[in-house]
Order: structure tokens, then sequence, then C-alpha cells
């Protein structure tokens, strides 16, 4: 596998237009076990203290959101429902917002991520959700803070995305008016992306 981590720069651009130029690019974890990797397919944007479904919504400034004050490009992880899940932290600093990974495409180590996930599971379960390709990948809580550009855990070019479309994120009923922001971006067509619903709008 030939992949140099992107540059910092890359990650300083608007929360929205980020969530999008990642769909394509390849998330690469190394650990002892081996390296895994995946192009990104899916991805949601949180756009900080106006957005209710934000665990930075008001400016709640916590221990777990402590990252996302920071600047762009570093790796924002927190556990739901016993699930680790992946952000990338966006936004000038001062200004917490994210975006969160919601599923891959396996590039590089598919046996390892069966280990990891069990022998059972179709290859498309097994990173076509944002709990799942952390088990996957072994990306774990821990990774918390790390920078996006360097190892042990970082994004490097992909491939061109083609077709994306865009729509409601997913899992937030309970944001008010936010859950109905088109905020959630996928590859059209490709099977890892974890939910396909009518979309809003597409692009070339």
């Amino acid at each position: 596998m030939n992949s140099r981590p992107l540059n910092q720069q890359f990650f300083d651009q608007p929360t929205l237009e980020l969530a999008k130029n990642l769909l394509g690019k390849l998330l690469v974890k190394e650990t002892e076990e081996g390296i895994t990797s995946g192009w990104i397919v899916e991805t949601e944007a949180y756009i900080g203290p106006g957005d209710r479904a934000a665990h930075s919504y008001g400016n709640r400034r916590t221990k777990r959101t402590e990252v996302m004050f920071g600047p762009p490009g570093f790796v924002y992880t927190y556990v739901m429902h016993t699930h680790c899940l992946v952000n990338v932290v966006s936004g000038e600093e001062g200004n917490p917002e994210a975006v969160l990974i919601r599923a891959v495409e396996p590039c590089d180590g598919m046996d390892l991520m069966y280990q990891r996930r069990g022998q059972d599971k179709r290859e498309k379960d097994l990173t076509n959700g944002p709990g799942k390709l952390t088990k996957a990948m072994g990306i774990v809580k821990e990774d918390y803070g790390r920078p996006f550009f360097e190892p042990p855990l970082y994004i490097a070019e992909g491939k061109p995305p083609g077709s994306m479309e865009e729509g409601p994120r997913i899992g937030i009923d309970n944001s008010g008016e936010a859950k109905n922001y088109p905020w959630r971006f996928w590859i059209k067509g490709n099977p890892f992306v974890s939910r396909a619903p009518s979309s809003r709008k597409k692009s070339d």
C-alpha cells in the first residue's frame, strides 16, 4: 500500500465541503495486528453551536467535546451504545464542528476485518455503518485527539467518488428541526453505504 497522509491544510475547509470532499478518500489504521484501510463512502456533517444534533450544540464544552474546539484535522472518537464512532474535527479553531465517518468500502486488510467482525459476516456488512467500520479497522476511543494527517490513524488520497447524493442525517430524531438538515453525503450506488433513502439532491 503506497498511501501517504493528506497534509493538515486539506482539513481547513468549511465543514459541509469537507464532508463531501472526504468521499473517496482512504481511511487507514495501523495496528500491531496489521494495517486496514477503506475508501470513505458516507459522511455526516455536524455544524457545532447552532446544530441541535451536534454534541457541541450551544458551545457545550466538556471533556468529550474538548478536541472539537481545537484546530481541524484531529480525531474525535466517542462511544455510543458500546460502539466507538470516529469523526474528523472541522471548522475554525474555537468553532466546534465535526464530520462523522459513517461507512467505508474495504481496501486493505480484509482478512483482519473479518477476524474482528466475524467470519460469518457478508462483505458489505463489515464496514457499512459507523460502529462497524471502527471495529473492523481497530479504531478505538483511545485514538481521540490524534492527528488525521499522520500515522497510525490517517486519511490519504483515494479514488474519485463519482456521483454523490445527500439527504437527512440518521438517528437524530430528537434534535428538532436539525433532523431534516440534508447534511449526510454518500456515494451513489455504493453497496457499503449504511442506508440510502430517497435523496434530496444529486451532484456529479
